[in-house]
């Protein structure tokens, strides 16, 4: 739950940035991912005692949702930085960065959307089957 109240203030101080920016709309996706994915750690925080996993799965679930939501948070604020557009081309449209500016948000973008993923699997996994009560 930490880790969510940290998110939630570093996107508050990215909606602060967001004015200088190279592209000012992807800073505003940036902010808003920090706040979601606060709001996100910091429910799965609130129902973490209620996920039967192991303690093996435990601990990845726990991993994974945290890289997955900082790398969320800072990979989009890098392409509001660097103003980058192939796989955020709505909230880039109009920008193009640099090939190399490019490669690295997208090397960054694709994994933690496949974390974020894997996340919520083990997340669903989890909250199913019979209760612990």
């Amino acid at each position: 739950m930490w880790h969510g109240a940290l998110l939630l203030f570093l996107g508050l101080l990215t909606g602060l940035l967001v004015p200088a920016l190279r592209n000012p709309r992807m800073g505003v996706s940036a902010h808003l991912e920090a706040l979601m994915n606060g709001f996100f750690l910091l429910i799965l925080g609130i129902v973490w005692k209620e996920l039967r996993l192991s303690a093996r799965a435990a601990t990845a679930t726990f991993r994974i949702a945290l890289f997955g939501t900082y790398m969320n948070w800072g990979f989009t604020l890098l392409g509001g930085a660097f103003g980058t557009s192939r796989l955020t081309p709505i909230a880039g449209s109009g920008f193009i960065g640099e090939a190399w500016q490019e490669a690295f948000v997208a090397a960054g973008l694709v994994p933690l959307v496949l974390a974020m993923i894997v996340c919520s699997v083990l997340v669903l996994i989890g909250l199913s089957g019979p209760s612990r009560e």
